[in-house]
């Protein structure tokens, strides 16, 4: 892998100083690194593989200089102001926003699943939705075997989804104070079946951010997929039971041993000893933890699972990361 110029956008955010994190363990071979953010962050100081490198406020001339790839994390709005400055300046843009994300002219990847659509980026690759990534780990080496008729997700979001907002809330419940920065009722003690905005059918934004994202992932517009997202009172880590109707039949068993060899997964089931995917388990890792594979006896060939990730680090920076490593192996 050459070395390459990284710039990350939205550095000083919460995503944005994992993206350093997860550079500096990952050891990406860069030269030159530049960190961008709002003017109210220019000036801060971070560190990166043991060098400091200072903030410097995002305008539209920050794209002359020589860089390969930029990681951007810094919002819808300045993704779609910035992402095709900096695409035009032959800069390769990976956006973890939902700006671009079903954009018919931009890839929307998850590596160990489609990694080959990287190929046809026109300068602006998509990161997917955190809770969609962890899901499509999941579901596509099953849909590659079995064939996915029907999905049904229910997810268990934790605040650190909602940035610091949603962390301070629920810091400030857990002391006794309901602060509301981040959601229309407290957090802390309770669970709210309410992420993002909610939409004329009925469904969240965050809801059907899930359906059409995996649609497109999978590159089958002919799944039927149904969504419930819970936003839940702990800091890190998304949940998700996912239920499964296949066209073809199955042994769990089968299943099982797909999971075992699946890359990027580790699987945790072993329900005698009550070993199953924690959220406590899963903080600072970049693997899907998945378990209690049982079958759906409610219908034929139906299938449940319970999947669980770091959604910082999977479910926005390390799959950000790893798409900039295939660009680099592959593509740079």
């Amino acid at each position: 892998m050459k070395k390459l110029n990284v710039a990350v956008v939205g550095a000083t955010g919460m995503v944005g100083r994992t993206f350093l994190k997860v550079l500096e363990e990952r050891d990406f071979p860069f030269d030159n690194l530049y960190l961008l953010a709002s003017k109210r962050s220019a000036g801060e100081k971070l560190t990166c593989k043991g060098k400091e490198y200072i903030v410097e406020e995002l305008t539209e001339e920050s794209f002359d200089k020589d860089i390969h790839i930029a990681l951007f994390s810094a919002g819808g709005s300045i993704s779609e102001k910035f992402a095709p400055i900096a695409a035009k300046k032959g800069v390769i843009v990976v956006d973890n926003s939902s700006a671009w994300r079903m954009d018919k002219e931009v890839p929307l990847v998850v590596p160990e699943v489609n990694p080959e659509d990287i190929a046809w980026h026109k300068g602006i690759i998509a990161n997917p939705n955190c809770s969609t990534i962890q899901a499509v780990v999941a579901l596509k080496p099953l849909h590659d075997k079995y064939s996915i008729k029907r999905v049904v997700y229910s997810t268990y979001q934790a605040v650190s989804g909602s940035g610091v907002k949603g962390i301070k809330d629920l810091e400030e419940g857990e002391k006794g104070n309901d602060i509301k920065l981040a959601y229309d009722h407290p957090i802390y003690g309770n669970c709210l079946p309410h992420i993002d905005v909610f939409m004329d059918n009925g469904y969240t934004k965050e809801e059907m951010k899930m359906v059409n994202e995996t649609k497109k992932i999978l590159n089958d517009y002919d799944l039927k997929i149904t969504a419930t997202a819970i936003r839940v009172p702990i800091k890190n880590c998304h949940s998700e039971s996912i239920n499964i109707e296949f066209n073809k039949s199955f042994e769990v068993e089968d299943i099982k041993e797909i999971f075992r060899n699946a890359e990027g997964v580790i699987l945790k089931d072993d329900v005698e000893n009550n070993v199953y995917p924690l959220a406590r388990e899963a903080a600072g890792h970049d693997e899907v933890y998945i378990g209690r594979i049982r079958r759906d006896f409610s219908l034929d060939n139906g299938l449940n699972l319970w999947v669980v990730a770091d959604n910082i680090r999977k479910g926005a920076a390390t799959n950000a990361v790893q798409i900039a490593e295939v660009l680099a192996n592959k593509y740079l």
